[in-house]
């Protein structure tokens, strides 16, 4: 479904990420794990036409898109959740929603999706919380809220940044599993997470960058027991 060629990008005069090649296949979770500063934002951005490639080529479905600008890219099927509390907030929830319903394909299902959403994330749904001002979340909520968001679009493939960044130990496995339920529902996902423990139970294969170079992969149950992924990310 995804497939990066050979992928250089940073910013300015700065190079970060180097010669990176991986592939997400329909179907799959893939982690990308790595310490900060290792380029995985970076790459996320640069898969989403958020920033040019300096070398290399980013495919989706077979197609070439590293030449795309962001609006097309999603319009082919790809949403990118970024890390962080990346809400609008002077939006309404239902607003912020809205907002992610661009293609003809998402238009026509828009109240089917937002049903779906809503059944993800229930406290979204409760009471006036649509009508309420997304700034005014709780950090929980606003994370819930940039992943339905992501969802509104009815991607093929999602690209989550550091979901669970700030998050209580229980929101962090109540989103994990929320994650799952998105990946049983049919929707491919390309996952960068501080929790290499969870996000490698919840992958089927992942891959390592350390400073912007892929420097391991493999199935994720293998990875898990590999001792560099264990000193480097978690902390055993």
């Amino acid at each position: 479904m995804l497939e990066i060629k050979n992928l250089a990008v940073g910013y300015g005069h700065l190079q970060v990420v180097h010669d990176v090649s991986f592939i997400v296949s329909g179907g799959e979770v893939v982690a990308l794990l790595g310490g900060n500063g290792a380029g995985k934002t970076t790459t996320l951005r640069a898969v989403m036409g958020i920033l040019p490639p300096w070398g290399g080529e980013v495919f989706f479905a077979g197609r070439p898109i590293h030449h795309f600008n962001t609006p097309a890219i999603v319009s082919l099927g790809l949403s990118y959740v970024p890390e962080g509390k990346s809400v609008f907030p002077k939006m309404t929830v239902l607003e912020n929603l809205e907002l992610a319903v661009n293609s003809v394909e998402a238009k026509s299902l828009k109240s089917k999706t937002l049903e779906e959403v809503f059944d993800l994330f229930p406290p979204l749904r409760e009471g006036r919380k649509q009508e309420q001002l997304a700034g005014t979340l709780s950090g929980g909520e606003q994370r819930m809220l940039v992943v339905a968001r992501g969802l509104m679009a009815r991607p093929r493939l999602l690209l989550l940044d550091e979901p669970s960044l700030g998050l209580a130990p229980k929101l962090v496995r109540d989103l994990f599993a929320t994650i799952r339920k998105i990946h049983q529902q049919g929707v491919s996902i390309f996952l960068v997470e501080q929790n290499v423990h969870l996000s490698l139970q919840l992958a089927s294969r992942g891959y390592v960058l350390e400073h912007g170079r892929l420097v391991l992969e493999g199935k994720a149950r293998e990875l898990i027991e590999v001792d560099h992924i264990k000193q480097a990310y978690l902390g055993i």
